[in-house]
């Protein structure tokens, strides 16, 4: 007799969800803080590419070994390493002395956050489905939306960046210390379902094996674009309020946070619908919105529809990273997923660190108004390379 499966219990869902909270809201508090911190450290608008080029180092090396790291320390055991030290990063940048010391400890904090991001992708993937996967990449945005507003209202405060840094670190040790108590949850839940049948998760694939498979490429260039246009328009849409529009400080923090509550509000739709429309629909008519989206921002044709442009973007970008991550097993085939989700979390670390600091570039050469151009070029390329990969249609091995 075939046993069923055991449902998760609500609070290690929950816990889940509070993890990708945490994974979002440094994200969403450098954007926002960048102005005044590159002026307090006297370096250029593009001095940013440095910082996320350290923290791209940590992400990739935590998110390529994340399926060992799980085996071998546990889920909540990896939670709760990752968030401690985050935590300690970001109360570390407000503590230092010269601007190399802040980029040095980017590492650390990628290193964190690669290991929360590709560790429970791969894990809910694996356990618990397609709309789980959506809400806790809604979580994400939360965390995402809550930073902008919180770093604007720690410039107000005190005309400095710190306060935000140090709060945000604050709540990531305060949640590295619930996953503690988590760990022999984590431990119960997965023997119990140890039996079950077998998941991508259980293939032992190697890594240079699942590297030779030339759909996992394709992916991994997939993730590169998406994410360095999601991050992009997420990063500089303050400088572009702020330096290119007039736009008063206090006000565009809102803004850049409304980006990120559509963002938010977006997966949380999508988590509901995703049982009813194919992955495909929902990545295509997504990235088509969020190329409309940009269009608008572009124009420029009055500051209403440049936020609505702004805002419809956010709305519409918003489940395309979980419905690919989802989409994954389709593209690459059941031995090579487990490994594959891991290198798309590398990939996409890669996409969230050189296309905005790409980005800078262009800035300091054309003015921050040219990266509203840049967002659409990129977007027409992200779908180009979309409908290519599905009408290859991969198979599973």
């Amino acid at each position: 007799m075939k046993t069923s499966k055991r449902a998760i219990p609500f609070f290690l869902i929950s816990l889940i969800y509070f993890a990708f909270i945490a994974l979002g809201m440094p994200d969403g508090i450098f954007g926002v803080a960048w102005p005044t911190m590159r002026k307090g450290f006297g370096v250029p608008i593009d001095a940013m590419g440095a910082v996320m080029i350290t923290g791209t180092a940590g992400y990739l090396l935590s998110g390529f070994f994340s399926g060992r790291l799980i085996s071998g320390i546990s889920i909540g055991g990896l939670l709760t390493f990752s968030c401690g030290l985050t935590g300690m990063a970001l109360i570390g940048d407000c503590l230092v002395p010269s601007w190399i010391w802040f980029v040095l400890i980017g590492f650390a904090q990628g290193f964190g956050g690669g290991g929360i991001d590709a560790g429970l992708n791969t894990y809910v993937a694996a356990n618990l489905g397609n709309r789980q996967m959506h809400w806790m990449h809604a979580c994400y945005g939360i965390g995402v939306t809550t930073g902008p507003f919180m770093m604007t209202a720690a410039l107000q405060a005190f005309h400095d960046w710190r306060p935000g840094y140090l709060a945000v670190g604050a709540l990531q040790l305060a949640l590295a210390l619930a996953f503690v108590f988590s760990i022999p949850s984590w431990k119960r839940f997965d023997g119990s379902n140890r039996k079950q049948g077998k998941k991508f998760t259980d293939y032992d694939t190697s890594l240079l094996e699942t590297l030779s498979h030339a759909p996992v490429w394709m992916s991994m260039l997939l993730f590169v674009l998406y994410t360095g246009a999601e991050a992009s328009l997420g990063f500089w849409a303050y400088s572009i309020l702020t330096e290119a529009r007039g736009v008063a400080p206090a006000i565009a923090g809102v803004i850049a946070g409304g980006y990120y509550a559509m963002f938010t509000l977006g997966r949380i739709f999508s988590g509901i619908y995703s049982k009813h429309i194919t992955v495909n629909t929902i990545i295509i008519s997504s990235l088509t919105l969020a190329l409309t989206g940009s269009l608008l921002l572009w124009f420029n044709i009055n500051p209403v529809i440049s936020l609505a442009g702004m805002v419809l973007a956010g709305f519409a970008v918003a489940p395309v990273f979980p419905s690919l991550v989802s989409g994954t097993q389709a593209r690459v085939g059941d031995r090579h997923a487990g490994n594959a989700i891991g290198m798309q979390m590398a990939a996409a670390s890669i996409g969230s660190a050189v296309m905005p600091a790409l980005m800078g570039i262009l800035a300091g050469r054309t003015g921050v108004e040219g990266i509203t151009g840049a967002m659409v070029v990129l977007f027409v390329a992200i779908i180009l390379l979309y409908v290519f990969v599905a009408r290859r249609g991969v198979k599973n091995d």
